[in-house]
């Protein structure tokens, strides 16, 4: 029978060695599975507020309110943190330019800093999300003249990607790119709509990431978008045959009129994997109430007073979950998965797409993924024994695992199929 997950897993032939170089021969040591090589994750949103009052900073972003999208603000934050932290591995922070920077220089930067060394001194990863996009550009742009406004996103995008160096590691360089052009769901025109009408698609592309990684060139760099659609798959490949330096293609997956299913989302992935980059699954959600219903093109008309979470939603969020994940993550070509905001407390559009409750109790997709990311697709710490010459046979989920012995531990990196490693107890 085929493994689906094949080249998910490897196994290594380790040598253990001591801090004088000797091999540990004969012993046992403690093998324990850190994080996937795969990147799974959740927006960080509702963690900031605590990330911010423990390092002694507003809670608040500098336009007051909660961060948009997901945020639930400070309230119970200690219990969701541990939630959080106990199921993933990637945090997304929120850069919405709008509500970074309210008004000229007056920024969110340290707030933001604080929560993504909060979350590195857990060992989480961290990703920002957004540095150009067209929705939440804040209003001070409009009154820029052409060439002062190019010159402001050029800046703002070389900012933050400076000042955040080695804190966060990847970011969506440019968001929904696809309708930039003709974005105009505003009374004014946008500033990011007019400047992307000026110079082009492409172009404006071009700008993003050229500029993402001057400020940054070791951080990874994503095309992010929600269209699905042949439109996208254009852009992709008239951006790449331009040259532009795009390092993964984001793919968001808000599924609130339910579960794409396995079908279609293998011939997304299929179709976009052609174009030789990793894919992303940048923002991904399923509902554990009721569906929206499925003639509505733009999720953000569906306004309901009260949308709630329902034991029989319930039970299917928990079984579509799963199988979700199971089917990206049987796709070679899908390296992250980021789940779209942990709690029902604050979720976009105030749907209950979320895998804990409003009140903070997980739901049975809470478990259901637990279960398998945590369990299923992870090694818990496993003795084995060295052989004379200091070697142990490793198998498990492409990662990274740690190796302890006497207590000293050193780290190990394990990539998908066979190979052969040495590490120093030091």
């Amino acid at each position: 029978m085929t493994d689906a997950y094949e080249h998910r897993r490897g196994t290594a032939s380790v040598t253990v060695r001591r801090a004088d170089g000797t091999p540990l021969d004969l012993a046992e040591v403690v093998v324990e599975q850190r994080r996937h090589a795969v990147a799974l994750g959740c927006i960080g949103f509702d963690l900031v507020p605590l990330a911010a009052a423990e390092a002694g900073l507003p809670t608040e972003a500098p336009g007051g309110g909660a961060d948009v999208f997901g945020g639930a603000g400070l309230a119970g934050a200690e219990d969701l943190a541990g939630l959080w932290l106990d199921l993933f591995e990637v945090a997304t922070l929120p850069f919405y330019w709008a509500g970074f920077e309210p008004e000229p220089g007056r920024t969110d930067t340290e707030r933001l800093r604080a929560a993504a060394r909060w979350f590195g001194d857990r060992d989480v990863a961290v990703k920002g999300h957004p540095l150009v996009w067209h929705t939440l550009a804040p209003d001070w742009l409009r009154g820029l003249p052409d060439d002062e406004l190019e010159a402001t996103v050029r800046a703002r995008v070389r900012r933050e990607t400076t000042d955040l160096a080695g804190l966060v590691g990847t970011w969506d360089a440019i968001n929904e790119a696809v309708i930039m052009p003709v974005f105009a769901n505003e009374e004014q025109e946008n500033a990011i709509t007019r400047l992307c009408r000026r110079l082009g698609r492409v172009e404006t592309v071009r700008l993003a990431f050229e500029e993402a990684r001057a400020g940054d060139p070791t951080a990874t760099y994503v095309l992010n978008d929600f269209d699905m659609s042949p439109a996208y798959d254009r852009l992709v490949e008239e951006v790449l045959a331009a040259g532009v330096p795009v390092d993964a293609i984001g793919l968001q997956s808000h599924m609130h009129q339910g579960w794409w299913g396995e079908e279609r989302t293998l011939e997304v992935l299929d179709r976009f994997a052609r174009h030789g980059l990793p894919l992303h699954l940048t923002e991904t959600t399923l509902l554990s109430g009721d569906l929206m219903p499925p003639d509505v093109e733009d999720l953000n008309d569906h306004v309901v007073d009260s949308w709630p979470s329902t034991p029989a939603g319930e039970e299917r969020q928990a079984e579509e979950v799963v199988a979700h994940y199971r089917t990206l993550l049987a796709h070679p070509a899908v390296a992250s998965v980021t789940y779209w905001g942990i709690t029902d407390r604050g979720a976009w559009l105030g749907a209950p797409a979320g895998l804990v409750r409003a009140d903070g109790s997980p739901k049975p997709a809470y478990d259901a993924l637990h279960s398998l990311l945590r369990e299923e697709w992870w090694l818990a710490p496993t003795t084995l024994r060295t052989d004379e010459a200091g070697r142990v046979e490793v198998s498990g989920w492409a990662g990274t695992y740690a190796v302890s012995a006497g207590g000293a531990t050193a780290d190990l990196t394990l990539p998908a199929g066979a190979s052969t490693a040495e590490v120093v107890l030091g």
